[in-house]
């Protein structure tokens, strides 16, 4: 709202009080309880026009919003909704279809961590740090330094 928080709107109230003075202070504000009634007369009109000249009503706005095509809010929504049925459904479709095929296994939770450049996947529930491989192990190998400690006399 313009950078108005509550704070600046008592500080401005409170000077406006000092300013105006008891005298002219409920002429002014009834003056201003009418220009906001007006408003939301006007307001409330225009809709109503907007309304009846599209045929719009306001879920059919809503509905047309683009905002609803925000990824961060399609992926929320994604992942707040319960896993569907339709996987079981699929995976009993594919025994009809092949009675030799093995069930696959369920699908393992994984958290990713690191940065974009480097991301990790771990399995959630495992430790935060996935175990450390032979190669890892390899490269945390540091030899020691040459007899002297590479330092000039």
């Amino acid at each position: 709202m313009l950078g108005l928080s509550i704070d600046k709107l008592l500080v401005v109230a409170i000077a406006a009080a000092i300013i105006i003075g008891p005298t002219r202070l409920p002429g002014y504000a009834k003056r201003l309880g009418e220009i906001v009634r007006g408003l939301r007369a006007f307001l409330d009109a225009a809709r109503a026009r907007a309304e009846t000249e599209t045929g719009l009503s306001r879920e059919d706005w809503q509905s047309l919003d683009p905002r609803q095509y925000d990824p961060r809010r399609i992926v929320r929504e994604a992942l707040a909704e319960p896993p569907a049925a339709d996987a079981r459904a699929c995976a009993t479709s594919v025994a009809a279809v092949d009675p030799d095929a093995a069930p696959s296994a369920p699908a393992r939770r994984s958290v990713v961590t690191g940065s974009s450049a480097h991301p990790r996947r771990v399995l959630a529930g495992a430790s935060a740090r996935p175990a450390e491989t032979a190669g890892d192990e390899a490269r945390k190998t540091v030899s020691s330094p040459p007899s002297g400690g590479g330092r000039r006399p």
